[in-house]
């Protein structure tokens, strides 16, 4: 795969133009009303959908930085490192804990060899997103982009948003549940676990309050430190230990195999695959931290950086928990599988940060969205709150949240399927954000570059990237097909087997 190194390639997108001269035509969503009266034509160009060369991307940057030098709240503040940062807090997360499981359904080569691959896969897809945002420096998140891609639809803005906001949410349920599961595991369930998960949202919704990245990025560090010293602990942990959880001597020692179990299913071998693939995939908030990057052309490096650490880190948890744990006594997430109570303790209590902040990340990209929408139904009278301190302002973004936070802990505990229907949206939702959208902003790219017959012009290298984002587009497909069934027949499975609970349940969910 060659490398996307060239920040001054020819990757400009021309969408239809819009009518200018229309009264309903929409406001420029970069600068505020009094600031009309300025040169502003690269910004008005950009926010009308018509392409703009990498020379005026980075006036407009510039011009951007400029308009909010005096307001209080500053969004274009995130260095390369603050956003690498917040990357390696998505990232680096609770879910390599479920790699050792996955190493066991797949067996050890194929399991490792699919994390380099799809990790690689995740690294050029988001150098495709990258190179979109430089030409379109006024993209605010997600949803700016399924607009631009399907001709300025605003239907497909429409289902984009949709998918943007359930993915997220759930998410943010999904940690309401660890951090209930965690509590349980360190305090014995002396209490409701309804309680814990009252106690997560809550924490969570004060964590997410901070308005820009930039803060958000201090605790992000934090957090994936904290992550990395857990996963590192578990993994010597289980070496030293002198055996797993539930050991006895009629299971024997820990084994495992370098390739698949004799008699593993397709439904479990792609679950497996699947639940590797969804712990890469979030390219669904990296325009959110472009938008607020103060040189976006360094975003590869942000990247780059946290895919190497991703390959390392997840390889090595992966193979050492599964190598010592066996495919006799795995869990999932493998904390479960230590048999000494305190090192469970010690190596989960490191957990804690990225439990609560990983929910807080994606709950704050999805109050961007809304509170941005917010600004723009009266930007004449709002924009002031959101480049400012203000009581309005203030009291709307906390309010977003609080309501955001609200709907987590909601769907969390009404489904009973939870943690299986979360694998389905995944299915649904990242063959999108994962694939489909990035092969599609490429063709588009190019041929507006280079005409229908791009790939032809480019020569060998031109072929072989339209094969590869074809294929990217058809790996969307089968996620969405082959992995929305999979997941939806491990919910039949869990209620065949008398694992799927009820609404509101007060059952402790130690590991």
């Amino acid at each position: 795969m060659a490398p996307v190194d060239n920040t001054k390639g020819p990757m400009a997108l021309t969408n239809p133009p819009s009518s200018t001269g229309s009264a309903n035509s929409n406001p420029n969503p970069i600068s505020n009303p009094h600031d009309k009266e300025k040169d502003l034509d690269l910004e008005l160009q950009a926010a009308k959908g018509a392409p703009i060369s990498d020379s005026e991307g980075e006036t407009t940057v510039g011009r951007q930085i400029e308009l909010e030098a005096h307001n209080s709240i500053q969004y274009r503040t995130c260095s390369w490192q603050k956003t690498a940062a917040l990357l390696f807090s998505e990232y680096i997360c609770l879910a390599i804990m479920s790699f050792p499981g996955s190493y066991a359904t797949l067996g050890l080569f194929p399991g490792i060899l699919l994390t380099i691959v799809v990790s690689l896969i995740v690294w050029y897809t988001s150098m495709i997103l990258w190179k979109f945002c430089l030409r379109h420096p006024e993209i605010r998140d997600v949803c700016d982009i399924g607009k631009y891609l399907f001709w300025n639809s605003n239907i497909a803005k429409g289902v984009t948003v949709v998918m943007f906001i359930l993915n997220n949410t759930f998410i943010q349920g999904l940690h309401c549940l660890v951090g209930a599961t965690y509590l349980n595991t360190v305090a014995g369930h002396p209490t409701c676990s309804i309680v814990w998960v009252v106690v997560a949202a809550v924490i969570s919704l004060i964590f997410s309050l901070p308005r820009t990245f930039s803060t958000l990025s201090k605790v992000a560090s934090f957090s994936a430190l904290f992550t990395f010293v857990s996963v590192i602990l578990a993994a010597v942990f289980a070496g030293i230990e002198d055996h797993p959880a539930k050991y006895s001597p009629e299971k024997g020692e820990p084994k495992y195999t370098a390739l698949p179990m004799a008699g593993t299913s397709f439904v479990a071998g792609l679950s497996a695959f699947l639940n590797i693939s969804y712990t890469f995939i979030g390219q669904i908030t990296l325009p959110s931290f472009i938008a607020e990057m103060r040189e976006p052309k360094d975003f590869w490096k942000s990247v780059t950086a946290v895919t190497i650490a991703e390959v390392i880190v997840f390889s090595l948890v992966g193979a050492i928990v599964y190598v010592y744990t066996g495919n006799q006594y795995m869990t999932s997430p493998a904390f479960g599988s230590l048999g000494n109570d305190i090192y469970k303790k010690v190596s989960f209590s490191f957990m804690v940060p990225t439990l609560i902040f990983l929910g807080v990340l994606y709950a704050s990209v999805s109050a961007r969205f809304i509170f941005n929408f917010w600004v723009e139904l009266k930007p004449q009278t709002r924009t002031h709150h959101r480049a400012n301190h203000t009581f309005v302002g203030w009291a709307v973004w906390t309010a977003i949240l609080t309501a955001l936070w609200i709907c987590a802990f909601i769907v969390s505990e009404v489904i009973p399927f939870f943690s299986s229907l979360l694998s389905i949206m995944s299915s649904l939702f990242d063959s999108f954000f994962g694939f489909i959208f990035w092969g599609v902003a490429y063709i588009r790219m190019k041929r507006e570059d280079y005409g229908p017959n791009f790939f032809r012009k480019e020569g060998l290298r031109g072929w072989l990237e339209l094969m590869l984002n074809i294929l990217l587009i058809f790996a969307g497909l089968f996620f969405l097909g082959p992995g929305t069934y999979v997941s939806i027949e491990t919910v039949i499975m869990s209620y065949r087997q008398g694992e799927v609970g009820n609404p509101f349940s007060c059952a402790n969910t130690a590991v």
